[in-house]
C-alpha cells in the first residue's frame, strides 16, 4: 500500500471529502459474465512464514467460495515454511500444491508465473503473513470483479493483525484441527515485551493510516473515478488474463525488475490500459506489520515504488495536462449521432466505462491520472515546505500549518472510524510525531530515487 502524507488541504483530499458526502455511484452495471462460474486459484507467496501460515490457511478453509487450487510458493525460506504448509493443509482438509524454491526470486515473478502456468479465471494473491477475517472475502472480491469488463482487480479493507485477531481466529471451528494434537502454540504469544511494544507501535500507526487511506482517500477515488490507483497487494483478486497480458507486455522491456512493490506497478499498469482497481469496504483482511524498527525500510520501499511507477507511466501521470484534449473529444462525441447510436446499442452497460489501450492514455490521459499527479506533488511538496519553514525560522506559519493539518486529519480519522471515533483520534494524536518523521523522510526516498534514475542508472527495481 502506497503511503502518503495526510495533507488534507490538497485537491486529492478535497475530492475525498466530497466523496464522503456524495457516496458511491448508484448506477447498476450489467455484469459481463456470471461470477458464480469463475474458477479461482489462490497463490500464497511465503518467505519465512512459519508464524503465520496456519492462520492464513485456516482463513481459506472458512471462505464461502472455495478455491480450485491453493498454491503455496516457498520463496527460498530456508526454514520449515513449506513443511508446515503441507502439514497444516492436511489437518485442515485443504488440497494444496507447495512450490519450493532454492533461493528467493521475489513476489513479482511468483504472480507472473502462476498467471501463465494455471488457467483459472481469477488469480487471488494472499500473502503468507495475511489472513482473511471475513468469511465472504473471496466471494465479494470475485463478485465485484465481474460487475464489468473494465474491472481488473478487487481487494477488501486491510487492517493490521493484532494478537486479539489471531486468538479470535484460533477459536473458530475451522482452526480446531490445528489444535487437536496439542503440539501447536501461537509463536506470536511468546514474543518478548520489547518486541510486542515495537509491534504494537507499528500497529497503532498502521491502523490510523489504513483507516485514513482506505476510508477517506480511496473512498474518494472510488466515488469520482470508479477505482483506486492500485490494489492493496496482500489480499487481492485479479482477473488472471489481464495480469498475464500485462506481464507478456512488460517482460520484454523490464524483465522482473518492475518496482520495489508489485501491487503499485500492477495497479498503475492496469490504469494505464483503462482498467480499474476496486476496493470493498464490507470485507476485511488482517496483515502482520513489521516492528517499528523496520518501519522506515518498508515505507521507503512503498514510496520509492510509487515514484518508480510514476516514471514508468509518465503519460498516465501527466493526464491533467491532457484534460482539455479529453474534454474536446467528449464534446465532439456528444455531437456525433453515430457515437450516440453505438452507446445506445452497447449490451454491456457499466459506470465509468472508458476506452481501453495504452494509446488512449498517451493521447488523452486518464481521469485517475489526476490522483497520481497530485500524489507526486504532495509527496515532494509538503515535507519540502515544512523544511523550508524550519530553515527560514518561520515559526508561526510552521506551527499554524502543522496544527491545521493535524486537526483536520484527526477529525477525518474520527469520521471514518464509526464505533471508535475518540479512540482512533487519540491514537492518531499519539502517533503524530512518528507520522511527521516518516513524512519528512520522504525526501530521502526522493533523493535515492533521483540518484538511481539519473546518476547511477541503477533501475533494477524489484520485489
Amino acid at each position: 500500500m502506497a503511503t502518503a502524507p495526510w495533507f488534507v488541504i490538497s485537491p486529492n483530499a478535497l475530492l475525498s471529502a466530497i466523496g464522503l458526502l456524495r457516496g458511491p455511484d448508484k448506477t447498476v452495471p450489467t455484469p459481463a459474465e456470471d461470477w458464480r462460474t469463475a474458477v479461482v486459484d489462490v497463490v500464497i507467496p511465503a518467505y519465512r512464514e512459519t508464524e503465520n501460515l496456519p492462520h492464513c490457511l485456516a482463513s481459506l478453509a472458512r471462505q464461502t467460495v472455495k478455491p480450485r487450487h491453493i498454491i503455496v510458493v516457498d520463496d527460498g525460506s530456508g526454514d520449515d515454511t513449506a513443511g508446515l504448509a503441507e502439514r497444516s493443509a492436511v489437518k485442515l482438509g485443504l488440497k494444496i500444491t507447495v512450490i519450493r524454491r532454492a533461493s528467493s526470486i521475489g513476489k513479482t515473478p511468483t504472480i507472473k508465473r502462476q498467471a501463465r502456468e494455471f488457467d483459472a479465471d481469477v488469480e487471488f494473491i494472499l500473502d503468507g503473513d495475511t489472513f482473511l477475517e471475513s468469511t465472504t472475502y473471496i466471494e465479494r472480491c470475485v463478485q465485484e470483479l465481474y460487475q464489468g469488463v473494465g474491472i481488473a482487480s478487487a481487494c477488501g479493507t486491510i487492517l493490521p493483525m493484532r494478537l486479539s485477531d489471531r486468538r479470535k481466529l484460533a477459536e473458530t471451528p475451522e482452526f480446531a484441527p490445528l489444535l487437536a494434537d496439542g503440539d501447536w502454540h501461537d509463536p506470536m504469544e511468546k514474543r518478548g515485551r520489547m518486541h510486542l511494544m515495537w509491534w504494537g507501535l507499528t500497529n497503532m500507526y498502521r491502523d490510523c493510516l489504513y483507516r485514513f487511506l482506505q476510508g477517506f482517500v480511496y473512498h474518494g477515488q472510488m466515488v469520482f473515478f470508479g477505482g483506486i490507483t492500485n490494489p492493496v497487494g496482500c489480499a487481492v483478486a485479479y482477473r488472471r488474463k489481464y495480469i498475464k497480458n500485462l506481464f507478456d507486455h512488460y517482460e520484454p522491456l523490464l524483465g522482473d525488475d518492475l518496482t520495489t512493490s508489485e501491487d503499485i506497478f500492477i495497479g498503475f499498469a492496469l490504469n494505464n490500459e483503462g482498467y480499474r482497481n476496486i476496493q470493498l469496504n464490507d470485507v476485511i483482511a488482517r496483515s502482520e506489520e513489521p516492528e517499528a524498527t523496520r518501519l522506515p525500510r518498508q515505507v521507503f520501499l512503498w514510496s520509492s515504488s510509487f515514484l518508480q511507477s510514476c516514471f514508468y507511466f509518465d503519460d498516465l501521470m501527466r493526464s491533467p495536462f491532457k484534460a482539455f484534449r479529453r474534454f474536446a473529444k467528449r464534446m465532439h462525441e456528444k455531437k456525433a449521432s453515430e457515437q450516440k447510436r453505438i452507446r445506445e446499442m452497447r449490451k454491456i452497460q457499466e459506470p465509468y466505462r472508458q476506452a481501453f489501450g495504452e494509446e488512449v492514455t498517451k493521447k488523452y490521459g486518464r481521469p485517475i491520472g489526476w490522483v497520481i499527479f497530485m500524489g507526486a506533488v504532495e509527496k515532494l511538496g509538503f515535507p519540502t515546505t515544512l523544511i523550508i519553514m524550519l530553515l527560514m525560522q518561520w515559526w508561526e506559519p510552521l506551527w499554524v500549518t502543522v496544527a491545521v493539518e493535524v486537526l483536520l486529519s484527526l477529525l477525518i480519522l474520527g469520521v471514518v472510524s464509526p464505533g471508535s471515533r475518540l479512540k482512533s483520534m487519540g491514537k492518531g494524536l499519539l502517533i503524530t510525531p512518528l507520522r511527521y518523521f516518516l513524512m519528512v523522510a520522504e525526501l530521502y526516498t526522493i533523493g535515492v530515487f533521483t540518484v538511481h534514475l539519473w546518476i547511477t542508472r541503477n533501475r533494477k527495481w524489484r520485489k
